[in-house]
């Protein structure tokens, strides 16, 4: 499209629709990519508020030639929410749910509808929608409509089609439809020229479609046939936007089990496990899923009876014994073929499992060995009965072909996943996807398969439908489409007259040599494109709650794509591509879109393919600041530990803490910080931690227990030096030697976040230089702030990928409970006997690990669950001037509230928060103090030492 014609299709919809009109770079590279291999350019992204808005929208495009396509969550896999017109995003607005009639078991939602938002709804009436995808808690049921999407259910209640009633459509022409059993609100040409249709070809379409539970492909013409009752809702559904827009739904319910046992079946093999799926369908079973041991982790492994493949079977049942026994009851039936088995009665054990399955779709884009796989045969599906003799000859195809693939799936339908290892850079290895998907296609077709099972066709098996229906078949398609939409303005490319399957790759635009970077990217082969590609857009960081999760706070904090971790890959994604963001490292829309990123690093545990964002946000920040002026926050807090220096050797305290409290002279300070004027400035303690270490008499006389080092880190040296002191109690009563180094040491950690990686590697490498004693004596270091551990641990290394010291000290880092647990096992905490509140750190739960701390806890008599989330706060980010508002909806998200309640279920509770940011953060937000576990454990050993003086006495 000309850009001049680009101008005037803006202007227009800006003159028509309510809802935002989005042309700028930004907001089109945002919508380039779905969850697909397939990348293509939108011209504007529209998002409408109603359906005023769509139709207005449509006409807009329509007068100017413009295609449109529909999108949600953007989590298709086969590429058909890519589009090179207008883009409509219906997930921002047009996302309520209208009306839940609990007595007719429906629910009228608008399509920007949240799956999960709709199930927790009408759980409230005893009451779920059936089809779950992996992606249950981000896509919209407008997407599952476009898609006919299923899930691990539908062995139990069907695909989408099956679950639909009616719908409300507009045509590209402006004709509203009202889709149903009956064709009554269908517009009079479409319906007569579909009826003559029908009729005309009654033959081939009563034995032209495969007969299974996952027949996906193509247009369901056969629900139009008179003796299925002309059902236009199900024939629409699947149609991949390519037909109408959809504006309202009017979807079933089906009854919940009130209790849910999962029966876990180990096998020998995957293929074992795939012949015995189809019998166990005879049981009523909710699901039948399947997975290898490829694709299974060791921790997840350990929970997992004894086997490499396993069958996932989900029963239900009116009280949670009936459930048991019905799972009971599958493990015998399939006794004779397993190598083991297990029931799994209780809830959070079986999240945990089906966490691993459903997180399968972005752990299955890396293989064992790190390297990348791809979807693109990502559900094909064949009769259950079929399935493992299916399985063999797709083995056997990989293998001629020199591919690998780890399958996994909804077994008990028919339906494998699998992403596949294929070379999409080069010309030799497009083409040899190209000659796999025809072979496998054939297979597909020879068993009585379905070329897709769940996902839909859109670009990446469209072209290949011929195989599975015939020419003529595909005319009729190519009818149909026709009656809908003559001038061809809907999601052209997708399912009828396709786009081949090797054109619009994502891969094409990247460059072909890594680009010029700091970090080292170990587990992307130093690629920085490659670690890019990581984000294959699944979008679990569109999850818009935390759960047990961290990621990602800022998207559920704004709601906002670019500010989510895929949104952030695609915009850098786009960036390196340099067709839409054109000026590299220092593109402000990309810039603009990290800002608001916590370097929480919350993705790097809870993304499926693990995507670092706060990596890639301080290698951007260093390149779009190299030799120019930075903003003030990076001066003041990115060299915070410069700062806190110079004001301890200067005892500079007391004066400094006299200016915060004077409101001028602070909001001066604060101006000059680049500080947000709602935040209050910390006051600084009177002395250090290590010259509070220096005066201490016992430094001599330790006892002579294992030798450690404790790591005197900025914050707690600097801000909270009694978390140190305390942390020195235990640890001398745990029996262990502490050794703190004579000279100052910093792990890098605000100069990293501020991307001032050249300084960083200055502070990295004389820190290495000062602790060389130590690492020669093999001592392990403890490191009383999880930040500070989590930036030892994975910033340091990767950043002095080049110094083999720097990995020695990542490796002999420990955080405080990891220390008492490893070197002082037998040590005994205090019981303190109390309910606990507060914050587990980000960088803990993402990089570090809180298991060793549970334990503690637990056998302190500490009970109670820490909040997971970001607490907001993140170092600097909470404090630097525009984040104020962002960084308080990250607090109220999950620790303010779970604070607030645990504290009027009992005011005695203690409130734990190992980071200081987060101990800030409680303080100025909620008002409450929280404090160090190494605090609390030392308090808790004078309380006994007291006791036990007493009774002495």
């Amino acid at each position: 499209m000309a850009a001049a014609n680009a101008g005037d299709i803006e202007q227009a919809l800006r003159g028509a629709v309510h809802g935002e009109v989005e042309f700028d770079p930004g907001s089109r590279a945002l919508m380039t990519m779905d969850a697909s291999n397939y990348r293509r350019v939108p011209v504007g992204v529209v998002a409408p508020r109603d359906a005023d808005d769509v139709a207005a929208a449509l006409a807009a495009c329509r007068e100017h030639g413009v295609p449109v396509v529909a999108r949600g969550a953007g989590t298709s896999i086969a590429g058909q929410s890519t589009g090179v017109g207008v883009v409509l995003d219906f997930a921002r607005h047009m996302n309520r749910i209208e009306a839940i009639d609990p007595h007719a078991g429906t629910a009228l939602v608008q399509p920007g509808v949240i799956l999960d938002d709709l199930r927790g709804a009408a759980s409230a009436h005893g009451l779920t929608f059936g089809p779950d995808p992996s992606t249950h808690s981000r896509c919209t049921l407008g997407g599952m409509i476009g898609n006919n999407s299923c899930g691990s259910h539908s062995v139990a209640w069907g695909t989408t089609a099956d679950n639909v009633w009616e719908l409300d459509v507009l045509t590209y022409g402006g004709q509203r439809a009202v889709l149903g059993p009956g064709g009554g609100g269908v517009p009079a040409g479409i319906r007569r020229g579909a009826q003559q249709l029908v009729q005309g070809e009654l033959a081939r379409l009563r034995t032209g479609f495969p007969e299974l539970p996952r027949r996906i492909s193509g247009y369901a013409l056969d629900e139009l046939l008179p003796e299925k009752g002309e059902d236009w809702a199900r024939a629409f559904t699947g149609s991949e936007g390519t037909l109408g827009v959809l504006t309202q739904a009017t979807v079933r319910l089906v009854d919940a089990p009130r209790a849910r046992a999962l029966a876990v079946l180990g096998y020998p093999d995957e293929s074992a496990a795939a012949e015995a799926a189809a019998e166990l369908l005879a049981h009523g079973p909710l699901t039948v899923e399947g997975m290898a041991n490829d694709l299974v982790g060791d921790a997840a492994r350990a929970s997992l009876p004894r086997g490499a493949a396993w069958l996932f079977v989900e029963v239900g049942g009116d009280e949670p014994e009936q459930a048991r026994a019905r799972a009971q009851e599958v493990c015998r039936a399939a006794a004779d073929g397993t190598t083991d088995d297990a029931v799994v009665t209780d809830p959070a054990g079986q999240r945990a499992l089906w966490r691993v399955r459903e997180d399968a779709s972005g752990t299955a884009t890396r293989l064992p060995d790190g390297s990348e796989a791809w979807p693109g045969w990502e559900d094909c599906a064949v009769p259950p009965e079929r399935l493992g003799a299916y399985l063999k000859d797709f083995r056997a195809l990989l293998r001629r072909y020199d591919l690998r693939g780890l399958p996994y799936g909804h077994f008990g339908d028919g339906c494998i996943h699998v992403r596949i290892d294929f070379d999409l850079l080069t010309g030799e290895g497009i083409q040899r996807f190209r000659d796999f998907s025809h072979d496998l296609a054939d297979a597909v077709v020879a068993h009585g398969g379905s070329l897709s099972g769940e996902h839909g066709d859109g670009q990446a098996r469209a072209e290949l439908l011929p195989k599975m229906y015939g020419p003529e078949m595909i005319r009729l398609f190519d009818r149909f489409k026709d009656l809908w939409d003559p001038d061809a303005g809907l999601n052209p490319g997708m399912l009828v007259r396709p786009d081949r399957m090797d054109e619009n790759l994502r891969f094409t635009p990247l460059p072909r040599q890594p680009v010029d970077v700091e970090f080292g990217y170990p587990q992307d082969g130093g690629d920085f494109s490659a670690a890019v590609r990581r984000c294959v857009g699944v979008a679990k960081c569109r999850n818009p709650s935390a759960g047990s999760n961290v990621m990602c706070p800022s998207f559920r904090a704004t709601g906002e794509e670019k500010h989510s971790t895929r949104g952030r890959a695609r915009l850098l994604h786009e960036m390196l591509a340099g067709e839409v963001i054109t000026d590299g490292w220092q593109s402000e829309e990309v810039r603009d879109a990290l800002d608001l990123c916590l370097s929480c690093k919350g993705c790097r545990s809870d993304c499926p393919v693990e995507v670092d964002m706060a990596t890639y946000k301080a290698e951007f920040l260093h390149h779009h600041y190299e030799g120019r002026r930075r903003p003030l926050a990076h001066y003041s807090m990115g060299r915070l530990p410069q700062w806190l220096r110079l004001a301890a050797a200067s005892r500079a305290a007391p004066l400094l803490n006299a200016g915060a409290r004077i409101e001028p002279l602070a909001a001066l300070g604060k101006r000059l910080g680049g500080i947000a004027p709602e935040r209050d400035i910390p006051q600084l303690p009177n002395d250090t931690f290590t010259r509070w270490w220096r005066r201490q008499p016992g430094r001599a006389e330790q006892p002579g227990g294992q030798r450690i080092v404790l790591w005197p880190d900025t914050f707690t040296n600097h801000l909270h030096p009694d978390a140190g002191s305390a942390a020195v109690r235990v640890l001398w009563d745990a029996g262990l030697r502490i050794a703190v180094p004579p000279k100052r040491v910093c792990c890098g950690l605000t100069y990293v976040s501020t991307g001032q990686l050249d300084q960083a590697r200055t502070v990295m490498r004389r820190t290495l230089d000062r602790m060389g004693p130590a690492l020669d004596a093999g001592l392990p270091i403890t490191v009383l702030e999880p930040s500070c551990a989590g930036a030892l641990r994975t910033d340091l290394p990767e950043l002095l990928s080049d110094d083999p010291r720097a990995e020695r000290l990542a490796e002999s880092v420990h955080t405080f409970a990891e220390t008492l647990e490893e070197h002082a096992p037998d040590w005994e905490p205090p019981r303190i006997d109390r309910p606990v509140a507060g914050q587990t750190h980000c960088h803990q739960h993402a990089v570090l690990g809180d298991a060793a701390d549970r334990r503690l806890r637990e056998r302190a008599g500490l009970s109670g669950e820490l909040s997971a989330g970001c607490c907001g706060l993140a170092g600097n980010f909470g404090f630097e001037d525009g984040h104020y508002e962002v960084s308080t909806a990250c607090a109220e998200d999950e620790l303010l509230p779970s604070v607030r309640a645990a504290l009027r279920a009992d005011p005695e509770t203690e409130l734990l928060a190992d980071g200081y940011s987060c101990r800030t953060q409680l303080e100025q937000l909620g008002g409450r103090t929280s404090r160090h576990l190494a605090q609390v454990l030392a308090e808790g050993l004078a309380a006994r030492d007291q006791r036990a003086g007493g009774s002495q006495t």
